[in-house]
């Protein structure tokens, strides 16, 4: 096997790793939270006045410390022209996050609003690890489309997988996925500290590499793309979770099949149609997409039973497997080969941001007006985003990725 395609495989198993120890908490977020000391501080504490906001805020305080550190874990790498290091730091690091949290029931005298600091301090660490070693894939040669579809279908087979094995362990122990999550992040840091290291050598000063970030203005377009599927994706974990549940009494089990639904398709389409935006350009897949994943989402919210509902999130994925690697592709086109870290850093602040908007938009909107409108709100998030953009694609002729991977920076 050629060294890059070997690196290739082991990074995105390192991606696949990362996410699906973050999705093991999802589908008994409610159960955990409680385990957390959210019901005991109910009256006490604002971010767990009721279950929902409970689990919104365990949430977002991980996707806090995302926003806030990985644009430093960027920085630091292009400036230092390493990638290895950082990712095992950050893997050891927010292992040991998870860990102190798996054992918060066994002290019982952490706040939850304590729980929320750790929590924080996780996902700072944890960011630091995943979006470097997706940069880490950037580096490597064999097409854009490839590489990024590599790290498609590992982030969607770790969410697929994750779901569902998640609501299993939540079924032994509400803190079961904090365990589990804490063991696999060191595999990810053994993993990463065996692979050659393939950041650019050149180094420049952090205010040369914003600057050149900054020179680059089509970089807003797959950002904001970014941010609207993470948006989705967030949406779906706290809100679509309770949404099942409410609706069609499942439990978490059931809950993780249904996201599952979704993720598997998403995770295994990757791959194959990230290397058929090499071939036909960003432009239909990221556009197109978009406005029938949109559609997609709206489906889900219309469906009147369990199997419906299933069906709805299996279409949901496929499309979103058509929309997300030519979405990241369309990141490594547009960035210089120098400003990789730092533009990937941009491309996962803004899907973070997505997500928080997805716990935060969905959250309120669901709990103040109902399910029904909050799938209507983010589907058609979706579908506004291709609209507005269709002519800055058009524009810039981002149709070819042959025009955009010659490093135009205007183009």
């Amino acid at each position: 096997m050629h060294p890059t395609d070997r690196d290739r495989i082991v990074l995105a198993a390192v991606v696949f790793t990362v996410l699906f120890s973050q999705l093991l908490l999802y589908p008994g977020i409610a159960t955990l939270v409680e385990a957390l000391g959210a019901d005991a501080d109910a009256g006490t504490s604002p971010f767990a006045a009721t279950e929902l906001d409970a689990s919104m805020w365990f949430l977002v305080a991980e996707f806090v410390g995302y926003v806030t550190f990985v644009g430093i874990w960027g920085v630091l790498s292009d400036v230092t022209g390493r990638r290895t290091p950082f990712v095992v730091a950050g893997a050891l690091a927010g292992a040991v996050g998870y860990a102190t949290l798996a054992v918060v029931p066994a002290i019982g005298s952490l706040s939850f609003d304590a729980v929320l600091v750790v929590r924080f301090f996780q996902g700072a660490m944890t960011i630091g690890a995943f979006s470097l070693t997706i940069t880490m894939l950037m580096d490597l040669e064999g097409g854009h489309g490839r590489n990024m579809g590599a790290a498609g279908i590992a982030i969607g087979l770790g969410a697929a997988l994750g779901a569902p094995i998640g609501g299993q362990l939540t079924g032994l122990s509400p803190v079961a996925p904090l365990f589990a999550a804490a063991a696999l992040l060191v595999v990810v840091g053994t993993l990463v500290a065996t692979l050659e290291d393939r950041a650019p050598e050149t180094r420049r000063t952090p205010r040369a590499l914003l600057e050149g970030v900054r020179r680059r203005p089509t970089l807003s377009i797959p950002y904001a793309f970014g941010f609207v599927d993470r948006m989705t994706a967030g949406f779906f974990a706290l809100v679509g979770t309770l949404y099942f549940q409410a609706t069609f009494g499942v439990d978490a089990a059931t809950t993780g099949l249904l996201l599952a639904c979704f993720f598997a398709p998403f995770a295994l389409l990757q791959y194959p149609l990230g290397m058929l935006s090499d071939r036909i350009g960003r432009t239909i897949p990221i556009v197109v997409g978009s406005l029938c994943y949109g559609g997609g989402i709206l489906l889900v919210g219309a469906a009147p039973s369990v199997l419906t509902a299933a069906l709805a999130m299996i279409l949901v994925g496929v499309l979103g497997a058509l929309v997300s690697p030519a979405t990241m592709a369309l990141v490594t086109d547009l960035a210089d080969d120098r400003e990789r870290g730092v533009a990937m850093a941009g491309f996962n602040v803004a899907g973070s941001l997505g997500f928080l908007g997805g716990f935060l938009v969905g959250g309120v909107v669901a709990g103040r007006y109902g399910y029904d409108p909050a799938f209507l709100v983010v589907g058609g998030l979706e579908i506004a985003i291709a609209v507005v953009a269709v002519p800055a694609f058009l524009k810039l002729g981002l149709e070819s990725s042959d025009a955009v991977e010659r490093g135009d920076p205007n183009a």
